[in-house]
Protein backbone atom coordinates (compact mmCIF):
# COMPACT_ATOMS: atom_id res chain seq x y z
CA UNK A 1 0.00 0.00 0.00
CA UNK A 2 1.42 3.11 -0.55
CA UNK A 3 -0.66 6.63 0.72
CA UNK A 4 1.56 10.03 -0.09
CA UNK A 5 0.94 12.82 2.76
CA UNK A 6 2.49 15.77 3.27
CA UNK A 7 4.53 16.45 6.72
CA UNK A 8 1.34 18.79 8.42
CA UNK A 9 -1.06 15.68 6.93
CA UNK A 10 1.27 13.11 8.54
CA UNK A 11 1.42 14.95 11.63
CA UNK A 12 -2.27 15.55 11.71
CA UNK A 13 -2.61 11.72 11.24
CA UNK A 14 0.16 10.87 14.27
CA UNK A 15 -2.25 12.94 16.26
CA UNK A 16 -5.29 10.96 15.07
CA UNK A 17 -3.47 7.36 15.31
CA UNK A 18 -2.70 8.74 19.31
CA UNK A 19 -6.17 9.69 20.04
CA UNK A 20 -7.53 6.37 18.47
CA UNK A 21 -5.00 3.88 20.37
CA UNK A 22 -5.57 6.00 23.64
CA UNK A 23 -8.96 5.67 23.50
CA UNK A 24 -9.01 1.98 23.08
CA UNK A 25 -6.34 1.09 25.09
CA UNK A 26 -5.78 3.54 27.74
CA UNK A 27 -8.03 1.74 30.53
CA UNK A 28 -7.58 -1.86 29.51
CA UNK A 29 -4.57 -2.59 31.79
CA UNK A 30 -2.59 -5.87 30.59
CA UNK A 31 -5.62 -6.56 28.15
CA UNK A 32 -4.28 -3.97 25.36
CA UNK A 33 -5.85 -4.17 21.81
CA UNK A 34 -1.92 -5.02 20.93
CA UNK A 35 -2.85 -4.58 16.72
CA UNK A 36 -3.28 -0.83 17.65
CA UNK A 37 -0.21 -0.62 19.36
CA UNK A 38 1.08 -2.19 16.89
CA UNK A 39 0.01 0.45 14.22
CA UNK A 40 0.67 3.69 16.43
CA UNK A 41 4.39 2.12 17.08
CA UNK A 42 4.50 1.71 13.24
CA UNK A 43 3.89 5.51 12.83
CA UNK A 44 5.77 6.22 14.83
CA UNK A 45 8.77 4.46 13.47
CA UNK A 46 7.97 6.20 10.19
CA UNK A 47 8.14 9.37 12.17
CA UNK A 48 11.81 9.15 13.45
CA UNK A 49 12.67 8.08 10.08
CA UNK A 50 10.69 11.26 8.67
CA UNK A 51 13.12 13.63 10.94
CA UNK A 52 10.06 13.97 13.46
CA UNK A 53 13.18 12.84 16.26
CA UNK A 54 11.33 14.37 18.98
CA UNK A 55 8.06 12.89 18.73
CA UNK A 56 9.42 9.30 18.97
CA UNK A 57 11.01 7.33 21.77
CA UNK A 58 11.76 3.51 22.09
CA UNK A 59 10.25 1.70 25.04
CA UNK A 60 11.00 -2.32 24.87
CA UNK A 61 11.76 -2.46 21.12
CA UNK A 62 9.17 -0.63 20.12
CA UNK A 63 8.43 3.08 18.63
CA UNK A 64 6.17 5.00 20.79
CA UNK A 65 4.97 8.65 21.65
CA UNK A 66 7.56 10.43 23.26
CA UNK A 67 7.30 12.52 26.32
CA UNK A 68 6.82 15.70 24.54
CA UNK A 69 4.62 14.39 21.92
CA UNK A 70 2.10 13.15 24.91
CA UNK A 71 2.63 16.26 26.67
CA UNK A 72 2.62 18.98 23.83
CA UNK A 73 -1.01 19.12 24.07
CA UNK A 74 -2.93 16.25 22.92
CA UNK A 75 -3.80 15.35 26.21
CA UNK A 76 -6.17 18.38 26.58
CA UNK A 77 -8.00 17.54 23.25
CA UNK A 78 -8.35 14.39 24.70
CA UNK A 79 -9.85 15.52 28.02
CA UNK A 80 -11.82 18.21 25.98
CA UNK A 81 -13.68 15.35 24.65
CA UNK A 82 -14.49 13.35 27.48
CA UNK A 83 -15.46 16.08 29.26
CA UNK A 84 -18.15 17.15 26.91
CA UNK A 85 -18.66 13.32 26.25
CA UNK A 86 -19.48 13.12 29.90
CA UNK A 87 -21.78 16.17 30.18
CA UNK A 88 -23.60 14.87 27.24
CA UNK A 89 -24.23 11.86 28.65
CA UNK A 90 -25.25 13.01 32.53
CA UNK A 91 -27.38 15.61 30.98
CA UNK A 92 -29.18 12.67 28.90
CA UNK A 93 -29.89 10.69 31.51
CA UNK A 94 -31.03 13.01 33.76
CA UNK A 95 -33.55 14.34 31.55
CA UNK A 96 -34.98 10.39 30.86
CA UNK A 97 -34.84 9.96 34.56
CA UNK A 98 -36.71 13.39 34.80
CA UNK A 99 -39.23 11.72 32.34
CA UNK A 100 -39.03 8.04 34.05
CA UNK A 101 -37.56 6.55 31.38
CA UNK A 102 -40.50 6.26 29.47
CA UNK A 103 -39.46 5.24 25.41
CA UNK A 104 -38.25 8.42 23.52
CA UNK A 105 -40.47 8.50 20.04
CA UNK A 106 -41.41 11.49 17.75
CA UNK A 107 -44.21 12.60 20.46
CA UNK A 108 -41.82 13.43 23.66
CA UNK A 109 -38.84 14.03 21.90
CA UNK A 110 -38.99 17.95 22.24
CA UNK A 111 -39.25 17.55 25.47
CA UNK A 112 -36.44 15.15 26.15
CA UNK A 113 -34.32 17.82 24.14
CA UNK A 114 -35.70 20.72 25.31
CA UNK A 115 -34.60 18.79 29.05
CA UNK A 116 -30.95 17.98 28.11
CA UNK A 117 -30.64 21.68 26.56
CA UNK A 118 -31.36 22.83 30.12
CA UNK A 119 -29.47 20.19 31.66
CA UNK A 120 -26.31 21.43 29.46
CA UNK A 121 -26.65 25.30 29.92
CA UNK A 122 -26.78 24.20 33.58
CA UNK A 123 -23.16 22.61 33.20
CA UNK A 124 -21.93 25.25 31.05
CA UNK A 125 -22.93 27.68 33.58
CA UNK A 126 -21.83 25.65 37.38
CA UNK A 127 -20.08 22.31 36.20
CA UNK A 128 -21.03 20.22 39.00
CA UNK A 129 -21.35 22.85 41.36
CA UNK A 130 -25.38 22.31 41.98
CA UNK A 131 -25.64 18.70 41.30
CA UNK A 132 -26.72 17.46 45.09
CA UNK A 133 -27.04 13.78 46.14
CA UNK A 134 -29.29 12.69 48.86
CA UNK A 135 -27.85 9.92 51.13
CA UNK A 136 -30.77 9.77 53.09
CA UNK A 137 -28.78 10.50 56.75
CA UNK A 138 -29.45 13.75 58.36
Amino acid sequence: MKLELTAKQFRRLLDMAYIGNWILNSTRGDDRFADYDEVESLLFQKAKELGMDALTEYWEGAAVPSQAFAEGGIHEAIMEYENNVFFDILAEDLARRDMEDVPIDEHNYPELASRIDAYIAEFEEHGTDNILVDTGSS
